[in-house]
């Protein structure tokens, strides 16, 4: 510890968890988390860290504002992740507080002189890339079939995989209805955990595995199986389509879940297509806005990613066929997606629509011209402002058309440049 406030004497501290898995993994470290064993709140409040939380006994270090919590032990009390007894003392080991932890990999500790305390075999599973769990108290918490879905969109790439008795041990909590105490704020947040990762596809496809998609995202989960058009979806199933767009947005807009919020929703409506109209899919972008506000009002999504949603799923198809639409079409799309007021959602459409069109099996690297042209035809429509058409006598509603049909011819002039 290199800042002036100390753990209390007799306490020993242990780097815990993700700084210590990222680091033998060669990745950048995030947050540093600690583990103190051998002394009590007291103690730690008397050497002058700041208690957090009142469930645990955590407390922020007060000058690093890093998370020191006592070794503890859990005793499961009730359904879901909330029913727990806490037990923590001077008497609880290292050893003790690791077992409770998720995964191996996320149970290795690290003294303050650098050795590695590993009783769970922590470093074989990395060097494995096996996700595993630490105990069968595993399945007393449903949050950690999330979690081991988002580390699976975390580290897919590194070739992680889940190992079998894990996901049958996940398979066994969802039968068993556990998932069903998860509350929507914290699915919530491990979606867009996940959607922000490097391949969201992974945490779609872990939790498919194991049942737990039908659970918690059954719009989604029942795009699987529906088939498209293959001459513009040659992947043909379109929760597959749904996995290369997710993937695609986390490609071209890192770390955005805005975007990833959208091309996960933005095809919803296919899972309502008639059986005897497929593989086409007529008014889909119309018929996925119910299912798409269903699935937003029971996770408590916010506004803004509800809302670039909506307009995706709505406007995707336009903006495909954005060179076949007329001035006046173009001006109404970018006007319902609040684009005069705030111009960067036209942006974040562009994004999503390119997602869509390049998450299509052999077009991850075509060009999609429409993204450009749609944000081109939107400045050039915002260069234009109600002082250049203000005359004498006009005003609200006169003035108001006055400045759509400049704007209108704005882009119709934008669009027929020859730099577009």
């Amino acid at each position: 510890m290199t800042a002036t406030a100390k753990a209390p004497a007799e306490a020993q501290v242990y780097l815990v968890g993700g700084a210590v898995r990222d680091a033998l993994l060669g990745r950048p470290a995030g947050d540093r988390d600690w583990v103190v064993v051998g002394t009590d709140a007291a103690a730690m409040q008397a050497a002058g860290f700041k208690t957090v939380g009142a469930d645990f006994p955590v407390f922020l270090h007060p000058q690093t504002s890093e998370e020191y919590a006592l070794a503890r032990t859990e005793r499961k009390s009730g359904g879901g992740y909330r029913g727990f007894v806490v037990h923590a003392d001077r008497g609880v080991r290292l050893e003790d507080d690791l077992l409770r932890r998720d995964f191996t990999i996320n149970a290795i500790a690290q003294s303050e002189e650098g050795a590695l305390i590993d009783p769970l075999g922590g470093q074989e599973d990395l060097k494995a890339r096996v996700l595993r769990h630490c105990s069968p108290a595993f399945a007393e918490d449903p949050v950690r079939v999330l979690r081991a879905a988002r580390f699976m969109a975390r580290f897919a790439a590194l070739g992680f995989v889940v190992a079998p008795e894990t996901l049958s041990l996940m398979r066994g909590m969802v039968d068993a209805g556990e998932l069903g105490h998860l509350v929507p704020e914290r699915v919530w947040q491990e979606l867009r955990r996940a959607l922000a990762e490097a391949h969201p596809s992974a945490f779609l496809s872990t939790l498919r595995a194991c049942g737990a998609l039908a659970v918690v995202l059954p719009e989604v989960d029942a795009l699987y199986g529906v088939p498209q058009r293959a001459e513009y979806h040659p992947e043909v199933d379109t929760g597959i389509h749904i996995e290369m767009v997710c993937d695609m947005a986390a490609r071209i807009a890192p770390g955005d879940a805005r975007i990833g919020f959208a091309a996960l929703t933005h095809d919803l409506g296919k899972a309502l297509t008639p059986t005897d109209v497929l593989p086409k899919h007529p008014m889909h972008e119309h018929t996925g806005l119910k299912p798409l506000a269903a699935l937003c009002e029971r996770l408590k999504v916010p506004n803004a990613e509800r809302q670039l949603a909506h307009d995706a799923c709505r406007e995707h198809l336009n903006v495909h066929r954005f060179d076949e639409l007329r001035d006046a079409t173009v001006y109404e799309l970018i006007e319902r997606c609040g684009g005069w007021r705030q111009p960067e959602r036209i942006d974040q459409l562009a994004l999503v629509c390119e997602a869509d069109k390049r998450g299509r099996l052999g077009f991850s690297d075509s060009d999609y011209p429409q993204a450009k042209a749609l944000s081109a035809a939107r400045d050039a429509a915002l260069r234009v402002q109600a002082r250049d058409v203000m005359r004498e006598g006009l005003s609200g509603p006169a003035l108001g058309e006055a400045l759509k049909k400049a704007r209108i011819a704005a882009i119709a002039a934008q669009r027929r440049s020859p730099t577009v």
